[in-house]
């Protein structure tokens, strides 16, 4: 049985409210709008991931074409002014196994040696990435966007009623550090399929303008323990393999 940061979602109530401009805009950006949901800074797509309206609204000066095959993939949209320390705050909303599995997916991140690192500050201070409890209700397990002007996307939204406080340094650790790889540019690795993550069909959703670049060094054959597939099962811990590093040494 497998929860998903991506694919546990709410019944859309109100489809309606979702342009077909929108709709068309999510396409073109290289993501599925399938079940796509009005957030409050843009629309959530793919289950976890938030496009905002300054994305929506962008306009790529090249075309990209998705292939279908299983690599990794990262966005257009990277971190710059490497290197670069990026500096993570846990919410006094969340629950101090928060505080345990950041210092854990800081850990992963930083053991990389990359030009991007990652530090924690107090609950209380400014900081580039935010974690902090999800709405009420939420249909996800954790929620991010991707960066803008250079800089991480802010806020990591946690539904830690959902995932509970077991596991800290394994299971909570490896979603919050997927959802800090959307944070700094990173795709699902499973975007064209879920059959071997989430249970789901292969789907070719054909080309795009932006959204899927492959990294190169990545393989093309399914990786069913990379830390950015887009579901996990229940207390699962992936700690980084080597396709991803592969993925996060050449991005960063």
């Amino acid at each position: 049985m497998s929860l998903s940061s991506c694919e546990k979602k709410q019944e859309v109530v109100a489809k309606n409210e979702i342009s077909e401009e929108t709709i068309g805009q999510i396409s073109a950006l290289g993501f599925s709008a399938k079940d796509a949901q009005k957030v409050e800074n843009g629309y959530l797509v793919e289950g976890d991931i938030v496009l905002t309206n300054e994305m929506l609204n962008s306009k790529p000066d090249y075309t990209m074409m998705r292939v279908g095959q299983d690599e990794q993939y990262r966005t257009t949209n990277l971190v710059t002014g490497l290197p670069r320390n990026i500096t993570i705050r846990v919410s006094s909303t969340l629950p101090s196994a928060y505080v345990t599995a950041t210092d854990e997916l800081i850990r992963r991140y930083n053991a990389q040696n990359l030009r991007i690192t990652f530090s924690r500050v107090a609950s209380t201070s400014s900081a580039n990435i935010t974690l902090t409890k999800a709405p009420s209700g939420a249909g996800y397990l954790a929620s991010a966007g991707f960066p803008s002007g250079g800089n991480p996307y802010s806020q990591v939204l946690v539904n830690s009623t959902a995932l509970g406080t077991a596991n800290a340094s394994t299971y909570i650790a490896t979603v919050l550090a997927h959802e800090v790889g959307h944070c700094i540019g990173f795709r699902h690795t499973d975007y064209m399929g879920r059959q071997y993550s989430c249970g789901g069909s292969a789907v070719n959703e054909g080309a795009s303008s932006v959204g899927a670049i492959l990294i190169p060094g990545t393989p093309s054959g399914p990786d069913p323990s990379s830390w950015m597939l887009a579901c996990i099962g229940s207390g699962a811990n992936r700690p980084f393999n080597t396709n991803d590093r592969t993925a996060l040494n050449y991005v960063y």
